[in-house]
């Protein structure tokens, strides 16, 4: 579904010459470095035909629009109004949709409404690669709800988008495609405003591991090798480290398992390729798995992983959701260190052991 192997780039030597000897330095050729993991024709395309089936696509928008809601109510805790914001992989404009649902606030009193997030976003800019799949559903009336502007474009890793140019940047189920995300967050944070967020959720870590080892033991047992079939994910420790290399600040990470049941192994493959999240990987192996795999990867699943007396199988989602903020000049910034008027062991009851 998810993929990061270890991207290939391209380097050349060169010797210079020093007083004291030879010294070798190596430097990357002119030109965008060859880090491809993902086929992006591919996945427009996977794109492209999920979003035809329309039908089928809103049926399976089941975990897209719970990961938006949920998304959307960490800007609750931010208490600004946006004129300009940006959903970055917009997928069906399931943010959309979810920042028009009211009583996202579970702090209001009972019985009170709480107005929809829509209402402080004066515009919201959706930008996505496949055409069918942001048009789908530009037809609901939630879209007369909130200011929204589609935009269609190439490549989601090269933004068109001028620096310093939203007042926040949201991104929902779509930065796991991305082939260098490291570079892509560094465009996040030119075009956002000083003082913004970025606020984003991407399936990362263990999602889908029972998926994964029913199918890399199917493999084994009927083919006597294993195909990536389910590539790896960003581990949650990795995020943090991307988004401070990136140049954010107070940074926030945080974890939730999503664990959806399905009626056996080959409901959840159909969903997953009606999501349009079917494997997109380079060099990836052609054609469906065979019948023979199938069936074993459904037995072992089954009894690897289903619980006695359980409905269906279990398939787990590992969301990691982040917040970075921009560097700006009204941002609360930490004590120099050294600079507290309290010693910490008083607070903790001193550094001496005594007897009794």
């Amino acid at each position: 579904m998810i993929s990061l192997h270890p991207f290939r780039a391209t380097f050349s030597r060169r010797c210079i010459a020093a007083t004291s000897g030879v010294r070798t330095y190596a430097s990357q050729t002119p030109g965008n470095p060859m880090i491809e993991i993902f086929n992006r024709k591919t996945k427009h395309l996977q794109k492209d035909r999920a979003a035809r089936n329309v039908e089928e696509s809103r049926k399976t928008d089941y975990l897209k629009d719970e990961v938006a809601l949920r998304l959307c109510e960490r800007l609750l805790d931010i208490k600004r109004d946006f004129h300009n914001v940006l959903d970055l992989g917009a997928n069906s404009c399931n943010i959309a949709r979810a920042l028009t649902t009211p009583n996202l606030d579970i702090a209001v009193p009972e019985g009170t409404p709480s107005p929809p997030l829509a209402e402080r976003i004066s515009k919201l800019t959706c930008v996505e690669t496949s055409h069918a799949l942001l048009h789908r559903d530009e037809e609901l009336p939630f879209n007369k709800e909130i200011n929204i502007h589609r935009d269609v474009i190439p490549d989601l890793e090269t933004l068109p988008y001028q620096p310093n140019t939203f007042d926040a940047v949201l991104s929902s189920l779509s930065m796991h495609w991305i082939n260098d995300l490291p570079a892509l967050l560094e465009q996040v944070n030119t075009m956002l405003k000083p003082d913004s967020p970025f606020i984003a959720a991407m399936f990362g870590g263990d999602t889908l591991f029972e998926l994964r080892g029913s199918l890399q033991l199917a493999d084994l047992e009927r083919r006597g090798g294993v195909t990536p079939h389910i590539s790896p994910l960003v581990d949650v420790r990795d995020v943090g480290n991307l988004l401070n290399r990136a140049g954010f600040k107070m940074l926030t990470v945080d974890v939730e398992d999503i664990v959806v049941e399905f009626p056996d192994s080959f409901a959840l493959m159909q969903d997953l390729q009606a999501m349009g999240e079917s494997n997109a990987i380079m060099h990836r192996e052609a054609g469906p798995l065979s019948r023979d795999v199938l069936l074993a990867n459904e037995a072992i699943y089954r009894q690897m992983y289903m619980e006695e007396d359980a409905p269906g199988i279990p398939a787990t989602f590992r969301m990691i959701y982040m917040i970075g903020w921009k560097e700006g000049g009204n941002q609360p910034q930490p004590l120099q260190r050294g600079s507290g008027e309290l010693n910490l062991k008083d607070i903790l009851g001193g550094g001496d052991f005594q007897k009794p």
